[in-house]
């Protein structure tokens, strides 16, 4: 049964800001959430667009062990006033963080969105998206884009020194859609999904990689809306450079084609 219809401006919601990877893919010296991107944060590009999104009431941050003053130095002058701020140390994964922080979300929330700070220049306008779709009564909402190349499904090599590994299936890709963040919940089914993968063992727990997942194997319904190709997630350098061009305002014709082989998962 759906949750009884809100705006996104009548919900009361909060905005989760995982920030507490290491981003050793990266290749810095820094954690990834504190990486520069043109002189400025990953953490404070991802923060500043939620809360300009105007539907944001709370915000929570989870910081990469031993910097949490770094990151509270990061979001300086970057929340307003009307805008509530957390922050707390992530935990060992990024389901411990996301738990860790919904933790701290007081019950008179209506929803919550989960966003990473790895794809720091999600748009304002894909934020306001995913929250009208939790307040026009969807229990939980991802951004998704299409998949343009041909997909393959492998199975495992021969022999351990053969790269080479056996093509099972070739799925049809105009069902398929690469997910994206900020994902939007209701927030009694994100604290019912994070319960029972607390209380989950062995592989199923290991499979779910981002909250959707948690959701999903509940067996609640996930919907998707159109994402945003500047949602990228920022995992190598190269990602990070298609992200400067992104935010210099190149041409979205222009930078598409790397940004689709950019940053690709949850």
């Amino acid at each position: 049964m759906p949750a009884p219809a809100r705006t996104a401006r009548t919900m009361r919601t909060a905005a989760i800001l995982t920030a507490a990877g290491s981003g050793s893919r990266l290749g810095h010296r820094l954690p990834k959430a504190l990486v520069p991107l043109d002189g400025t944060p990953l953490v404070t590009h991802a923060a500043r667009r939620l809360v300009d999104s105007d539907v944001v009431d709370l915000l929570v941050v989870t910081a990469p062990p031993g910097h949490l003053d770094d990151v509270r130095v990061a979001l300086d002058g970057v929340v307003p006033d009307r805008v509530g701020l957390l922050l707390t140390d992530g935990g060992p994964s990024r389901q411990a963080s996301v738990a860790a922080a919904l933790a701290l979300v007081p019950p008179d929330v209506d929803a919550v969105l989960v966003h990473d700070a790895a794809r720091a220049l999600a748009p304002v306008s894909l934020v306001r998206r995913v929250a009208a779709a939790v307040g026009s009564g969807h229990g939980a909402v991802i951004p998704a884009i299409a998949v343009t190349d041909t997909v393959a499904q492998v199975g495992p090599a021969a022999r351990a020194d053969d790269d080479a590994v056996p093509v099972l299936a070739t799925p049809d890709r105009t069902s398929l859609r690469l997910v994206q963040t900020p994902q939007g919940f209701r927030r009694a089914l994100l604290v019912r999904a994070h319960a029972a993968a607390a209380g989950r063992a062995g592989d199923e727990a290991v499979a779910a990689t981002d909250d959707s997942s948690l959701v999903a194997l509940l067996g609640a319904p996930v919907v998707a809306v159109t994402g945003d190709p500047a949602a990228m997630k920022i995992t190598t350098a190269g990602d990070l450079a298609v992200a400067g061009l992104v935010l210099a305002g190149a041409s979205p014709d222009a930078v598409a084609p790397l940004v689709a082989g950019a940053g690709t998962q949850p």
